[in-house]
């Protein structure tokens, strides 16, 4: 572990306690002041001094649920993954807070304070970490504060590696040699930099070394007090979810799927069954007019839940078992095969999927509705029914998974998706490969937070004109 991210991450806690005051005098004072005032005269004066002192043991709490959804850890998350969290974490302490104040029947306490801490503790949480980041990248940046490390290996990734660090400074870390061998005469030239103070790790990235050669080098970190990394190996690399047991005394390691295994899984339905309830009630009235919309533009079915042939429209689960599929009807009836003859020549990208640019099938409605993926939004349905998860990959045509490759299948690990990490990525702009990658890495690393940062970024995805699916 590097200093600089210890350092910062102990000045987290000051900095914490500190936003967490401030927004509570910030919250006194504007309750206080002479526009709020005027608005709702005080009844009850409250003492500042005793005011600071529960406010105190109140944010020492707080930091305490801080530190149970993982906002003290020393390893580094997207700003909007801290953002998330910082949200959730924050709203369970104002609930404390509410519970405390229910039970002690203190009914003078002014609501308008508690409201206002919850938002602006949050604010300046958030204030100041983001100033934390802006000073250790700016440090990154300068060459402060970098691990310096030398590069073992003669492959391809070796070079790419030592160029990646060099062009990214941020990223902390300095290539002070590659070595191509693992030979006496790198090993004393590893010996000449500790004893300049110019050496912290070793990062071995020759996957194919002998392994009596890695095991040297390894022993060679650990005598030195060095920082050992390496590339894992192809095998090793397509697992990154293991259990062990033991039979008999003898190790067996079980290759976990996903975290969704077990308590993941009910974490998940229930927080799709509650999102989903709240989202449907909020967007009634967009489904209402969408409804009529698409009805009064082209005739027939509001939602495309049919094929030209009557039978069922069906999308690819969990298991890659199929389930029925509906969505708002974005095309004229009855012109969903023509894809595949008559406009083959119009596919946008390559891959198993069938994706269609400037679709002449879709009317002025769908063209909208697809643009904004309000087309979509029956897929809540689909959600409180289980078929759906609100995050996931994205459900595919039985056609298009029968021309999966084998690692492709991996994304039916788990239910698919309203929006997932592919749609905040790029949308259609994506290769499938490049989908298929993202959705497997989300599927080995689920988590509550992910969704929820998933959900989060979805409507500025939608907002940002970039170019939408055009195919079913």
């Amino acid at each position: 572990m590097r200093r600089i991210d210890l350092s910062f991450t102990a000045l987290k806690l000051p900095l914490d306690f500190l936003a967490l005051l401030g927004a509570a005098v910030t919250a006194y004072a504007l309750r206080f002041s002479d526009f709020f005032t005027a608005i709702r005269p005080i009844l009850t004066e409250v003492p500042f001094s005793r005011y600071l002192i529960s406010v105190g043991l109140f944010a020492l709490m707080w930091m305490a649920l801080f530190a149970v959804a993982g906002l003290y850890s020393t390893h580094a998350r997207r700003a909007w993954n801290e953002l998330g969290r910082i949200i959730l974490s924050s709203t369970t302490g104002i609930m404390v807070v509410i519970a405390t104040v229910f039970f002690r029947r203190e009914v003078t306490t002014s609501r308008f304070i508690i409201v206002a801490v919850w938002g602006i503790a949050i604010l300046y949480v958030w204030l100041g970490r983001l100033l934390l980041r802006l000073i250790r990248y700016a440090l990154l940046r300068a060459n402060i504060g970098h691990q310096r490390f030398v590069i073992i290996g003669n492959s391809r990734a070796a070079q790419e590696l030592a160029n990646f660090y060099k062009t990214h400074p941020a990223i902390g870390y300095t290539v002070i040699k590659t070595l191509k061998q693992w030979t006496e005469v790198a090993q004393q030239e590893l010996q000449r930099l500790m004893e300049r103070g110019k050496l912290d790790g070793i990062l071995l990235a020759d996957p194919e070394i002998p392994k009596n050669q890695a095991l040297d080098i390894i022993a060679f970190a650990e005598e030195h007090h060095l920082t050992f990394r390496y590339l894992a190996d192809l095998f090793a690399a397509s697992f990154t979810r293991i259990e062990v047991s033991t039979a008999g005394g003898i190790p067996i390691i079980e290759v976990k799927r996903t975290p969704l295994d077990g308590w993941g899984r009910i974490a998940k339905r229930f927080f799709d069954l509650m999102v989903s309830i709240i989202l449907l009630t909020a967007l009634s009235p967009i489904l209402l007019l969408t409804a009529i919309a698409v009805k009064l533009d082209s005739p027939g079915r509001v939602l495309f839940s049919r094929l030209p042939d009557h039978t069922k429209t069906e999308r690819i689960g969990e298991g890659g078992k199929p389930f029925h599929y509906f969505k708002f009807r974005s095309m004229r009836e009855g012109e969903h095969f023509s894809r595949y003859d008559a406009l083959a020549h119009l596919d946008l990208r390559r891959g198993p999927l069938v994706k269609l640019k400037n679709d002449p099938r879709v009317t002025r409605v769908g063209r909208f509705i697809r643009k904004w993926s309000i087309d979509e939004l029956p897929e809540l349905w689909l959600v409180l029914i289980g078929r759906m998860s609100l995050v996931g990959p994205r459900p595919h045509l039985p056609e298009e998974v029968n021309k999966y490759k084998s690692h492709h299948r991996r994304v039916l690990a788990i239910k698919p998706g309203i929006t997932g990490l592919a749609q905040i990525s790029g949308r259609s702009n994506l290769d499938f490969e490049d989908e298929v990658r993202l959705d497997t890495w989300y599927i080995e690393n689920w988590s509550l937070w992910l969704d929820l940062y998933i959900l989060l970024k979805t409507p500025w995805a939608v907002i940002a004109h970039r170019q939408t699916e055009e195919g079913v």
